[in-house]
């Protein structure tokens, strides 16, 4: 099956030399004030996931089929491999993307990403998730947001966050514009094996130090360093697990640093 995904674009016309992926729950749009602020001279690409924002919310709801969709997204409108940016689950993505398709892949800058986790965990998150899936206000959603892993995003951000991404439901609550059996789905895909880019494929790893339990594992970065050698660095940020939000001028550093060597 073939997914139609929306795809916000930044930075100047012409094929795409950075590609970034929101994690789950998310939507391409939080990729802007990077771009704009930080990347402006660098065309992006940021889709909405399946079961996300506005692209499609049919089945399946898979890394594999992400993969898939994401692969024809840049063998149309990139005119060669590009930077791969992948935050949480969309450094699963990514990771999953760059190993099927290396070709299409410079490189990869993964901002606290989250593969290979426990599946009792992820359990734990989706019954959560399933039990109390939307808010009676926006407040109530704005307040848990920026009581948790937003804590030290700027508050401008968060509204924003909010304007684009929190829909008022048919029950009168107010929920994120996202397909919840998909979130379901994704977080029994986050328990799946870790899987890794070809050797002689640069990758920086961001570790967001004040993530707790953290997302990324030991595992994954030994199998990252004994697949990459000296192609892999691991850069640690002082915040909470909104990288791209909480540390935007440190993280364009890093993107930049792979897109200018």
């Amino acid at each position: 099956m073939t997914h139609d995904l929306h795809v916000h674009r930044f930075g100047p016309p012409g094929p795409i030399r950075i590609l970034a992926i929101h994690g789950l729950t998310g939507h391409g749009r939080r990729w802007r004030a990077l771009s704009e602020n930080h990347l402006p001279e660098f065309a992006m690409a940021a889709p909405d996931l399946i079961g996300h924002g506005r692209s499609s919310w049919s089945a399946p709801w898979t890394i594999d089929a992400n993969v898939a969709a994401l692969a024809t997204l840049l063998e149309n409108d990139a005119d060669g491999p590009v930077l791969v940016v992948g935050h949480s689950f969309g450094g699963a993505i990514a990771l999953n993307l760059a190993a099927r398709y290396p070709d299409l892949v410079s490189g990869l800058v993964l901002l606290d990403p989250a593969i290979g986790l426990d599946g009792q965990w992820m359990r734990e998150i989706a019954d959560s998730m399933l039990s109390s899936p939307d808010y009676p206000d926006r407040d109530e959603a704005r307040t848990e947001k920026f009581s948790g892993s937003w804590a030290d995003v700027d508050p401008a951000d968060l509204d924003e966050d909010l304007d684009e991404h929190l829909i008022e439901l048919p029950n009168g609550r107010f929920g994120w514009r996202i397909c919840v059996p998909a979130m379901m789905s994704y977080w029994s895909e986050l328990a799946r094996d870790i899987v890794l880019p070809r050797t002689g494929t640069p990758t920086t790893l961001v570790r967001a130090q004040w993530t707790d339990p953290p997302y990324v594992s030991p595992e994954l970065l030994d199998g990252l360093a004994g697949r990459l050698g000296d192609d892999f660095t691991v850069v640690d940020f002082a915040c909470q697990h909104m990288v791209p939000h909480a540390k935007p001028e440190e993280t364009a550093k890093v993107i930049r640093d792979l897109l200018e060597p």
